[in-house]
């Protein structure tokens, strides 16, 4: 009986502290999806790989009351919208996250490869929208202040984070409830070593070829180029990169940061010498170590 009241004291002070939840994006079967038996897999490779997501969700972590800013970041891992890189650029970041008084909000989006889609180019950006609106929703209850909630998004996370942050409205013809009607616009967009273009000269084939297909039109093409679709309601933007990245070009970043300047949107960019591709917390990788301490400082100083 000793041990039993030890362990439920030990469980309630430890949820006391800290909090983590997981829920479901849809009720039911998710939109632009059809019954199948298709099921997720998480494979442990040195990282843990998602691929065919079929229930999209958040992982939510938050800080504790205490130390809590009011801000949230929505984290969209990468993987080429073929597989998510789902602790590497996701639970790690929204655990590093918590420990500077944020919330960090893993997305686990659906990938554009399953078959049981039914128009996959919608899907990764009709999921990210839902994420946005539901942690709103939750604002209140989790501490956090829904004018102060972000995006982050890794390689091809990176590219859903920039297609979420300059196309926030677009709505197709689907059932809708109270969630969406909610605003889907993040405050602030912090994109890491991003896919942004899928024009030739700057494309990760890959990921255009997961998302859109082999055969995508010119206007296809341009829609999720996200540097040609840049207004002045785009949310102020933190770009990372090494120059040295041979799976997306730095090129990538420049355009984005190009157009963002154009609009007059607040933006910022870092460009590292070395880290190649999917450095992430760029531990052993030289300066690109330090990018994380800079963004805090620019959170502190854009986030208001």
């Amino acid at each position: 009986m000793k041990y039993i009241l030890t362990l439920l004291t030990f469980l309630a002070t430890s949820l006391a502290f800290s909090q983590n939840y997981t829920l479901n994006l849809w009720p039911g079967l998710p939109p632009l999806q059809k019954e199948s038996n298709l099921q997720e897999q998480a494979v442990q490779q040195g990282i843990v790989r998602i691929s065919n997501v079929q229930i999209p969700s958040i992982e939510v972590y938050l800080p504790t009351k205490q130390s809590a800013t009011g801000e949230a970041v929505l984290i969209f891992p990468g993987g080429g919208y073929g597989i998510l890189a789902y602790d590497w650029e996701g639970t790690d970041f929204a655990k590093w996250l918590n420990a500077h008084g944020i919330a960090g909000i893993v997305v686990k989006y659906r990938l554009p490869i399953s078959t049981s889609l039914t128009d996959p180019k919608e899907v990764p950006l009709l999921d990210a929208q839902r994420a946005i609106r539901l942690v709103r929703q939750n604002a209140e209850d989790w501490n956090i202040n829904p004018s102060k909630v972000g995006i982050m998004g890794f390689s091809a996370g990176g590219h859903l984070a920039a297609t979420l942050s300059t196309s926030f409205a677009h709505e197709l013809l689907l059932e809708k409830d109270a969630i969406d009607t909610l605003p889907a616009r993040p405050d602030f967009s912090i994109l890491v070593y991003p896919v942004i273009s899928f024009r030739d000269a700057a494309a990760h084939s890959g990921s255009r070829k997961n998302l859109l297909g082999d055969q995508a039109s010119s206007e296809l093409v341009d829609r999720f180029s996200n540097e040609l679709q840049v207004t002045t309601d785009t949310p102020p933007t933190f770009l990372v990169h090494a120059q040295d990245d041979k799976g997306v070009p730095l090129q990538n970043s420049l355009l984005y940061f190009q157009a963002l300047h154009a609009n007059g949107v607040n933006a910022a960019l870092h460009i590292y010498p070395t880290g190649g591709h999917g450095f992430a917390f760029g531990i052993g990788k030289g300066a690109v170590s330090g990018w994380r301490e800079v963004l805090l400082a620019w959170m502190k100083e854009t986030v208001k």
